[in-house]
């Protein structure tokens, strides 16, 4: 269920329901959700993206009235076994304009397009661990025409004093956690700074919903860090069945208490065998590589298209989230320096 990325954003002109409706048809005939695949349940749904779970409900019997799934009884709801298939003379205007409403529902306008950046911009990405460097750079290559400088925070001190180096970037890039030390570094330099998550994937909601009530979950990985960035994701999604019991880096005398502590451990693969090393058979353990929180791709693309002068550059009020509010009013934040 990992490959449905579905996103909502509840400031866009098209309403909640038809952005979800949308993107759930356009994930089963890709065939990002197998036929007679489960779906979650609207609760989980709901919790996941931050919508209410009336909305999510009449997702679902828009798409059982059209063919797209179908219920069974004690069972939940399920990808029908021939979910229809759109005539093929108007595939190029439903191509379309499917492009148009997926573009709106991520905030974006005709004028405001991926595709609008000439070539590939080089883009500075700082982070404090070269696994946490690969992971972002493989999301943002693989998302828009970009060229990721990979850069660790610590090198960062000595490159921003060769002021024509810095001047090369369109933008910078780094976590949260980061993000105060990466705008004092680059204060004056004309780059902008975005700040993203990397949340965990539906599927590990998904299958954390399905243990019984009460059940202790853990968080590990390469870097604490990142281990804090899973579990702000998974308690995003309000699952009322679980309990989160601590994080820590995958290696140290805090991982054998984070392991005794709980009854399943999310990691990353490539933390997976230092945990499963520790859990033995007593503790499951979910590996989840996490997906990058597409608010941080469309605000990175936006800035690159106004820096191509597709429209006039509006600076992105700065915004602060605190780790309790809901996923839907967006995980990112931008700071654009004065001119």
């Amino acid at each position: 269920m990992s490959t449905m990325n579905l996103t909502i954003n509840g400031h866009s002109p098209i309403p909640i329901r038809r952005q979800l409706t949308e993107q759930l048809r356009h994930a089963i005939e890709a065939g990002g959700v197998p036929r007679d695949q489960a779906l979650p349940s609207i609760r989980e749904l709901a919790g996941f993206l931050g919508v209410n779970p009336n909305t999510v409900a009449r997702v679902i019997d828009d798409l059982k009235r059209s063919g797209y799934v179908e219920a069974r009884r004690g069972k939940g709801v399920f990808v029908a076994p021939a979910p229809p298939a759109r005539p093929a003379p108007h595939l190029r205007e439903t191509f379309l304009q499917d492009t148009v409403i997926r573009a709106a529902a991520l905030g974006m306008t005709a004028g405001l397009r991926p595709a609008a950046i000439r070539g590939a911009a080089e883009v500075l990405l700082v982070e404090c661990s070269p696994p946490e460097l690969d992971f972002f750079a493989r999301q943002l290559e693989a998302h828009l025409p970009v060229r990721v400088d990979k850069m660790l925070l610590a090198e960062l001190v000595a490159v921003t004093r060769r002021p024509k180096q810095a001047g090369r970037w369109r933008a910078a890039v780094t976590s949260f956690c980061h993000l105060p030390q990466v705008e004092r570094l680059l204060k004056g330099k004309g780059v902008p700074v975005i700040a993203l998550l990397a949340e965990a994937h539906l599927e590990t909601l998904h299958r954390l919903a399905q243990f019984p009530s009460g059940t202790r979950v853990g968080v590990a990985s390469t870097t604490v860090e990142t281990a804090h960035n899973l579990e702000h994701s998974i308690a995003n999604a309000n699952l009322p069945n679980i309990a989160l019991v601590g994080v820590c880096p995958a290696e140290g005398a805090a991982l054998g208490r984070l392991v005794r502590r709980a009854d399943v451990i999310v990691c990353s693969t490539a933390a997976a065998e230092r945990v499963r090393g520790l859990a033995g058979s007593t503790v499951q353990v979910l590996i989840d590589d996490r997906a990058l929180d597409p608010r941080a791709i469309e605000m990175l693309a936006t800035l690159l298209v106004q820096q191509n002068g597709d429209r006039p550059t509006a600076a992105p009020a700065p915004r602060r989230l605190s780790a309790g509010r809901k996923s839907r009013e967006g995980a990112t934040r931008a700071t654009v320096p004065g001119k």
